[in-house]
């Protein structure tokens, strides 16, 4: 079956925080949990995941932390959510009707997936931060 979890899109949101940041410098995990409000053991574990899958770095020391290792426009939506949850396609039982429907979203997905970067969701959280807010 397909999925996407809110462990994809909280790593998602723990990216964006770091492409954000002007300083390249590491950023500790309870930093970001705190600013994101992301539990902090959770964070931890997603940020294992993205640095043994090549998407971060880490640091220890006083002055560790996590970094992005590849450049924010380089690294898409579906990157992240494959490797946090695994790869989008579907189980395949057969050739039926049903499995060709079911891949076909698969597809569709990881297409929508694949068209946005990290940056792009630095750039869209900036312009609803700029948006005015109209109050009544």
């Amino acid at each position: 079956m397909i999925a996407v979890t809110d462990r994809s899109r909280w790593a998602l949101v723990a990216l964006a925080e770091l492409a954000g940041r002007e300083e390249t410098c590491p950023v500790p995990v309870l930093e970001v949990a705190e600013r994101r409000g992301i539990p902090v053991h959770l964070l931890e574990q997603l940020f294992s995941t993205l640095r043994r899958a090549g998407v971060l770095q880490s640091q220890r020391g006083v002055k560790g932390g996590y970094q992005l290792r590849r450049d924010p426009r380089e690294l898409t939506v579906l990157e992240v959510v494959e490797s946090i949850d695994g790869p989008l396609a579907p189980a395949r039982n057969g050739d039926g009707a049903c499995d060709r429907v079911w891949a076909c979203a698969a597809e569709r997905l990881a297409q929508s997936l694949r068209d946005v970067t990290v940056a792009d969701v630095v750039e869209r959280e900036a312009r609803a931060q700029a948006a005015p807010m109209f109050h009544i």
